[in-house]
């Protein structure tokens, strides 16, 4: 089971994102694990992540990601239009790409 890290200014604004990129997985039987938490609470779960993904609004945190993982895992910023659009599928799809490598 892959696990993606979604990282909001609060926890909360990728709820939907989150439901919506489960419901893509189950679709198309990908298992994964998805959470939306704040910063301060993504550095605790950070060390089982596959992958972290950085809503829009947190982009300028990246660096500060970056280096808490260090090179194991990718750190990406979600696009704006996916992230506005709550397009489930494009986040999940490149979230499985870029943990394949």
């Amino acid at each position: 089971m892959k696990e993606i890290l979604l990282v909001c200014a609060a926890g909360m604004s990728t709820s939907l994102l989150v439901n919506k990129m489960k419901a893509h997985a189950d679709e198309v039987g990908v298992e994964v694990s998805i959470e939306a938490l704040s910063i301060s609470e993504a550095s605790k779960k950070i060390d089982t992540a596959d992958i972290v993904m950085l809503g829009p609004q947190v982009r300028y945190q990246k660096p500060q990601v970056d280096e808490m993982v260090a090179g194991r895992i990718p750190v990406l910023v979600i696009e704006m239009k996916d992230y506005g659009m709550i397009n489930g599928k494009a986040v999940l799809e490149t979230a499985l790409k870029a943990i394949e490598g």
